[in-house]
């Protein structure tokens, strides 16, 4: 079998096939034949050597494929079954992921999903949502997880709400999506008029461009009729996050996901207490949340949104 590999210090063109004996199932493990995998952000930090990885390791961290083969011992799943990888094998369940579990990160401390075939832990796989190709749901492990945990399980958004999501990454439109379902009024931000009609046409209530309108946490105040929104998709980190805060209601909730605008810089904390903010750091989610946004996704028709996103979907190495 075929497994993508990236050599030490890494960079794009430190990428090599290399051929490996397929695997055989372990006690509690499965053999998955991988079908889809999702390029995320995280892929790319590993790949150009930012996040320094071990010399040969496998690339990937999200990956959908077929289970072939189970060890002994496993009675959740049979072959045939459809199945989708956990981004931290480790962490099931909980509240937040133990430093352990936090430290196992396929495609990153230990090796990916960029392989014909994968053995591992059961524990490590749930099932796919019922009738979605391969390769959406290789989009579920990281982005859509992300903003399943950011917004549903630690947000709780209720019909009526107001959620305000950031740009057109794979996480914001998850987010976009969770909180239609919820029945919530969204608000989103983008630098692009363009993407910001994808946006409206993706169901996005009323949209701003935050290089026309640098205040733009104040317009989405401004927006509810001064109360402000009651949960916002925070993306940016400490370089949106000011405006983060301005756009909140009393009360309000900022799920803390990303830091591409930045992870170090001045946050108005006064602003923080004075509203009396929840604010949670958010990093992917447990296996459990997994299996309650799969469960979900079988029940609200929702399906991943291909190409406007940045989610790139495909084997890469083919």
């Amino acid at each position: 079998m075929r497994s993508l590999v990236l050599r030490a210090p890494g960079g794009l063109e430190r990428f090599e096939f290399v051929e490996r004996e397929v695997p055989r199932p372990r006690v509690g493990e499965l053999l998955v034949r991988i079908h889809g995998s999702s390029l995320n952000f995280h892929d790319f930090v590993v790949a150009m050597g930012y996040k320094p990885a071990d010399d040969g390791r496998v690339m990937m961290s999200d990956g959908a494929g077929e289970v072939v083969a189970v060890g002994d011992g496993v009675t959740e799943f049979a072959p045939g079954d459809r199945v989708v990888t956990t981004f931290f094998p480790k962490w099931l369940t909980g509240d937040a992921a133990s430093q352990e579990a936090a430290d196992i990160m396929p495609g990153d401390t230990v090796d990916g999903y960029a392989s014909d075939y994968v053995a591992a832990p059961a524990t490590a796989f749930t099932k796919a949502p019922a009738g979605w190709s391969y390769i959406e749901a290789a989009t579920l492990t990281c982005a859509g997880l992300t903003a399943w945990r950011g917004l549903v399980t630690d947000g709780r958004p209720k019909p009526g709400d107001t959620v305000l999501i950031q740009g057109t990454g794979g996480v914001s439109i998850f987010a976009l999506q969770f909180a239609k379902a919820a029945g919530a009024m969204v608000i989103a931000t983008s630098s692009s008029d363009e993407k910001l009609e994808r946006l409206r046409a993706l169901g996005a209530d009323h949209v701003v461009n935050y290089k026309q309108t640098p205040d733009w946490g104040i317009k989405a105040k401004e927006i509810t009729g001064g109360r402000g929104v009651d949960h916002v998709v925070e993306i940016g980190g400490a370089g949106t996050m000011a405006q983060s805060i301005r756009a909140c209601r009393r009360g309000g909730h900022i799920a803390l996901i990303g830091v591409l605008a930045g992870n170090v810089g001045e946050v108005p904390t006064y602003e923080i207490f004075l509203s009396q903010l929840r604010v949670t750091g958010v990093m992917v989610g447990s296996r459990t949340d997994q299996e309650d946004m799969v469960r979900a996704m079988n029940v609200n028709g929702i399906r991943p949104v291909m190409g406007v996103s940045g989610i790139l979907c495909g084997r890469p190495y083919d």
